[in-house]
């Protein structure tokens, strides 16, 4: 149905001709002089800037787009021709009749822009909608016009593919050419066509208008609500998105983009006595990807200052500091002090790097939680996924290779591939419950996702390599009654080579203390309240919001580095694991060392520090010790009636007098440095 009369199209057409000449001088100029004139070619438009200098013919583009943005790549190319005849270069410049108007810098108002997926009451108006690529369809080359020529009057009219009947091209009832090649008078009244070859008619000029290729670059995408926008409980619904031009091939599966469109109606050719389903499409003008963009919440200055405000009032009680932060992150469960450490350092990871060679080292950390039932590792896993913006939560219970990973279903004759889980959280953070429910063929499938971070699929010829660049944060029952004088391969029934790639495994066993199982009770029935946290008020610790900020503050803005005496302690350590009669040999491996660094590196930055000190590769070796089944330094607790101390700083202080000692390296400790160095050489403690 048109909305706008020809004559309108008409005035439109030399308005937006006149506003890019006008305002895109320099953007056309630099168009003009790319040297190849067959390649696609997107020009970003500014709705915001028409809106302003010309609110009725923004108001029009923006209600009526499927008419309008037609009319703007026509402009386009006349202003090319335009701004070519003017200029004194004109003999370098080529126009580029690839080249397609792409709609960005948009106003901000709700009737623009959507989270969830339109309806049909949303048909019309340009909609920009944001969402998740669940499944790319393959590129493929489509008709849209094909050129007839009249037997009776020899006239040449195109007939265009009709979108909404998924590219079919009608067949032509009556002449159509405006000027008869016979020269008779009056319409033609032929029914008779012989269709024209496409190098005759290809880019010619008709009436006095462009008119482009016979053929076009053409993909379908599925995308899917961002699930992190979704109230609780809420499916995430999907949509096609049709890509055209130079648009194709740019997203993948697990891609976060937003789609500059509009929707149209799609349905099949009818048949008698069958039902024509219809469904809704957007037909994309521009696609913008967020793979690089940090989501969630903003840090504002004002957050900011707060967060250097507060390390200050803690310069000389880091660890006080960093206990009242521990002590925010999950509050709902009691204690479980180094399991909350743990964790929140796996959430903040380390810094990725790159060697000559090309070779990426991942920055991202992985996490076992093994224990028995009601010990509070689904409580865990829910925390964390709330708290990372991007983040997938499943569970091991029916999940199969391809739901964790990339599928290939065929959808209308031709096979797409559609995300898994770790796909989908790429940049993110992947919850995975009852890991040991997965099937032990699947199992391997992950093998690659947890180390290299990417995913190869070789499916119904289908031949790529995809990102799965995320968090792995996993919990699991041991099989049977865990036995402590057993090997975790044994215990857990994992294989060594998917044990040696999580940085850091937890035992959590539920056995029999009276004082633990009082202070539990009381804590449940709200008696005694915060019985066994860490001693600072509830008026003290941090909100929801404020911990989600610090840490999107932290992992923007610190990329510590290694320093000698942070790199004498983990090396010290590793090579003491590697020696120990009790060592694990599924976790004593190469990557043992690759977790200590990424590891202390976290603990710097939750400590917002630029440098790994010595107090950051303590810290992390006590918490490693609680990961390793036969521990060479200490002999802790268990990892279920851990408490917060009440003295952080001179709890810390003992055990790196132990740790070092042990580990040979005496003279870092700071007991040590405080008797025989000027306190001018310490490292300050955020320096």
């Amino acid at each position: 149905m048109k909305y706008i009369a020809d004559e309108d199209l008409d005035k439109y057409r030399l308005l937006l001709t006149d506003e890019l000449v006008d305002r895109y001088f320099d953007p056309l100029q630099t168009l003009l002089f790319e040297p190849d004139e067959n390649q696609q070619y997107a020009f970003p438009f500014s709705l915001l800037e028409l809106l302003d200098t010309s609110p009725e013919l923004g108001h029009c583009l923006f209600r009526y787009p499927a008419e309008l943005l037609p009319v703007l790549d026509q402009a386009l190319q006349v202003a090319q021709v335009r701004v070519k005849h003017n200029h004194p270069l004109h003999a370098d410049m080529t126009v580029k009749k690839q080249a397609h108007a792409r709609i960005a810098s948009l106003p901000h108002c709700p009737e623009l822009f959507r989270t969830a997926i339109p309806s049909s009451d949303d048909m019309g108006p340009l909609l920009c909608l944001t969402g998740t690529v669940i499944r790319t369809g393959m590129v493929k080359v489509v008709e849209t016009q094909r050129f007839y020529s009249c037997t009776t009057c020899k006239g040449i009219f195109g007939v265009r593919a009709d979108m909404e009947q998924y590219n079919l091209v009608p067949k032509p009832v009556r002449c159509q050419a405006e000027a008869p090649a016979s020269g008779q008078d009056g319409p033609c009244r032929g029914n008779k066509f012989m269709p024209v070859s496409d190098s005759t008619i290809s880019t010619a000029l008709l009436d006095g208008r462009f008119v482009g290729d016979t053929c076009t670059d053409y993909q379908e995408l599925k995308i899917q609500e961002q699930v992190n926008k979704l109230a609780v409980g809420s499916i995430p619904h999907s949509i096609v998105v049709i890509l055209e031009n130079d648009l194709v091939d740019r997203a993948k599966s697990g891609d976060d983009v937003t789609v500059v469109g509009y929707l149209i109606r799609r349905w099949r050719a009818a048949y008698e006595n069958d039902r024509c389903d219809i469904e809704l499409t957007i037909l994309a003008n521009n696609l913008i990807l967020h793979n690089n963009q940090s989501a969630g919440v903003s840090v504002t200055e004002e957050m900011k200052s707060d967060f250097a405000a507060f390390w200050d009032q803690y310069r000389g009680r880091p660890m006080v500091g960093r206990n009242l932060i521990l002590a925010s992150f999950c509050d709902s469960v009691c204690g479980l002090y180094i399991i909350k450490l743990a964790v929140l350092l796996v959430l903040i990871g380390g810094v990725e790097r790159v060697d000559p060679s090309g070779t990426r080292v991942r920055g991202e950390t992985h996490l076992l939680l093994v224990g028995d039932p009601g010990t509070g590792k689904s409580q865990f896993l829910k925390y964390a996924a709330k708290l990372v913006p991007r983040s997938v939560l499943t569970t091991g219970i029916g999940s199969s290779s391809a739901g964790l990973t990339v599928t290939a279903v065929k959808d209308g004759g031709e096979w797409q591939l559609e995300a898994g889980a770790l796909v989908l959280a790429d940049r993110g953070l992947c919850c995975i419950d009852e890991f040991g429910s997965i099937r032990e063929h699947d199992k391997t499938a992950i093998l690659e996702a947890m180390e290299q971070q990417t995913i190869s699929i070789a499916k119904a010829g289908i031949v790529c390599k995809l990102n799965s660049r995320c968090t792995v944060l996993a919990a699991t029952n041991p099989k049977g009654k865990y036995d402590p004088d057993q090997s975790l391969t044994v215990n857990l029934a994992l294989a060594s080579p998917l044990l040696s790639r999580f940085d850091l495994i937890l035992v959590l066993l539920d056995t029999p203390n009276e004082e633990w199982d009082r202070a539990i009770s009381s804590f449940i029935l709200e008696t005694e309240g915060q019985t066994l946290q860490e001693g600072h008020q509830s008026g003290d610790r941090w909100n929801y919001e404020k911990l989600q900020g610090y840490l999107q503050f932290i992992k923007g803005t610190y990329q510590p580095q290694q320093t000698q005496h942070s790199q004498q302690i983990l090396s010290q350590y590793y090579q003491l694991q590697r020696q120990a009669d009790s060592r694990s040999a599924a976790r004593t491996t190469v990557r043992l060392l690759e977790s200590l660094i990424r590891l202390s590196q976290a603990h710097a930055r939750l400590m917002a520090r630029t440098r790994v000190t010595v107090q950051d590769a303590v810290v992390v070796i006590l918490l490693m010790e609680a990961s390793m089944q036969g521990s060479s330094i200490m002999v802790g607790e268990s990892l279920l009636h851990a408490v917060f101390p009440a003295n952080p700083d001179e709890d810390y202080y003992q055990q790196e007098q132990a740790v070092l000692t042990k580990l040979g390296l005496g003279h870092l400790s700071t007991a040590y440095r405080s008797a025989n160095e000027p306190s001018s050489q310490w490292p300050t403690p955020h320096s």
